[in-house]
């Protein structure tokens, strides 16, 4: 990782770079990309490199099509899967209006903001990450099948899990790319796997969630497989979470405390913000009709509670010690848009502690198979995408914390999914032609 941009330049000319991608993010949270050859990077250093941003899917219109790509040299890294001889190396990058000021659009620009505000508080948010994903069988001419690539469960060891080899793959280029992997195994699905990262700064945590997808799909590829990062691509078995877990760092100290049954009031209170604002978020937390399909199964939360180690809560307290003690949200899949998302749930747990909100009892009971008396009058997420984005739209907080123009197209996108949906007569068959191949 290189800080500053002679860094960058000196780095490229010693380890023979020959091409520079310069990666961004649509406001989907799809990942896209420019090549340039090495020596226009000290031109893109400098004044950025221009792109057609009307071809982009919610970014600007034909009439005001151009926007500048402005590279972050601390995000450089070597694409491993490359030759080793001409090198190619990746930047993500800001985006900015021909004037220099900053495209509203661009997520790492608002996750920034949200960043930003928390230091005014005298407090850091640091984000951790679980992605997981499923590993399908290709056919002979490398496209994906229905197949996942073994029938092993939670934690299985080989010859069950077959996946050990590509999760080895990956962990080597990921470290190999900057980010460290914490842990990695097979999940509970059939084909199912997850690789954990350390947690860092939000935004970060959001370009590792970013480069991770990439990496997972790259080395599937290499090795014969597809990667689906669909929320529920099989409907009868576990669906792909991306579980976020926060926590609060003041003068480098964490604040949430180690206690099982103690934590200060400000974490307490940025939990409770978190829960009062989650269901008016969701629609960015869950993009996808597909992703209403996994909630409420599977360990996947269903209903707005909270308590210590309980996996059936949306949020839990997971079992730790010092820096590792952290709320865990449960209900993000990753299709989500990772820098929206990680702002979202960041203004919403500031503005918790701005206003000082009690954090309600935690819910001490198995929510999968409770009483229907249990039950009653206890909150839950949206059942649907649809019902997603009419308590978005009506959320003064979601318009108050993302651009308007942004939240306008993200949501026209959003309702025309619901309404391919709601007139296609096999929903199975509309979702994994829609979604399987391109989430």
């Amino acid at each position: 990782m290189n800080d500053t941009a002679s860094e960058v330049l000196h780095f490229v000319e010693e380890n023979d770079v020959k091409f520079v991608r310069l990666a961004f993010t649509d406001i989907f949270g799809t990942m896209k990309n420019i090549s340039i050859m090495a020596d226009e990077l000290p031109r893109a250093l400098e004044d950025g490199i221009t792109f057609d941003a009307s071809a982009v899917p919610g970014f600007m219109n034909v009439e005001e099509s151009d926007l500048f790509l402005c590279p972050d040299p601390g995000t450089l890294a070597v694409l491993p899967w490359r030759p080793q001889q001409g090198r190619v190396v990746r930047l993500l990058c800001d985006i900015r209006h021909p004037d220099g000021s900053v495209f509203e659009g661009d997520g790492r620009s608002v996750l920034k903001k949200a960043q930003e505000k928390a230091a005014g508080l005298g407090l850091c948010c640091q984000i951790g990450a679980e992605c997981e994903f499923y590993l399908f069988e290709a056919d002979e001419d490398g496209r994906p099948t229905t197949k996942p690539m073994d029938r092993g469960g939670y934690l299985d060891v080989a010859p069950a899990d077959k996946g050990e080899n590509v999760r080895r793959e990956i962990c080597f280029t990921l470290e190999d790319m900057g980010i460290k992997p914490e842990s990695s195994r097979h999940e509970q699905g059939p084909g199912q796997n997850v690789i954990d990262f350390r947690y860092s700064d939000a935004l970060t945590a959001a370009d590792n969630v970013v480069t991770f997808k990439t990496v997972v799909r790259t080395v599937a590829a290499a090795n014969g497989l597809f990667a689906s990062f669909m929320p529920k691509p099989i409907w009868n078995m576990s669906g792909n979470g991306l579980h976020v877990n926060m926590s609060l760092f003041r003068n480098g100290q964490n604040i949430f405390k180690s206690s099982a049954q103690e934590h200060c009031q400000e974490a307490e209170s940025f939990i409770a913000g978190v829960l009062r604002r989650i269901r008016e978020i969701t629609a960015f937390l869950n993009p996808i009709t597909n992703s209403y399909a996994r909630l409420g199964k599977f360990e996947a939360p269903k209903y707005v509670t909270w308590s210590h180690q309980n996996r059936s809560q949306l949020i839990r307290i997971p079992a730790a010690k010092g820096d590792k003690v952290r709320m865990e949200l449960r209900s993000p899949d990753p299709v989500c848009n990772p820098y929206f998302a990680f702002a979202l749930l960041i203004h919403a747990g500031l503005e918790g502690i701005e206003q000082q909100l009690p954090l309600c009892p935690p819910a001490n009971v198995n929510l999968y198979s409770a009483p229907a008396q249990v039950l009653q009058g206890v909150e839950s997420l949206p059942a649907t995408l649809e019902e997603a984005v009419g308590l978005a739209q009506s959320s003064e907080f979601v318009k108050s914390t993302l651009p308007n123009k942004t939240i306008q197209k993200y949501w026209e996108r959003q309702l025309a999914l619901c309404d391919k949906y709601a007139r296609a007569v096999d929903k199975d068959a509309f979702e994994h032609a829609q979604y399987f191949n391109d989430v």
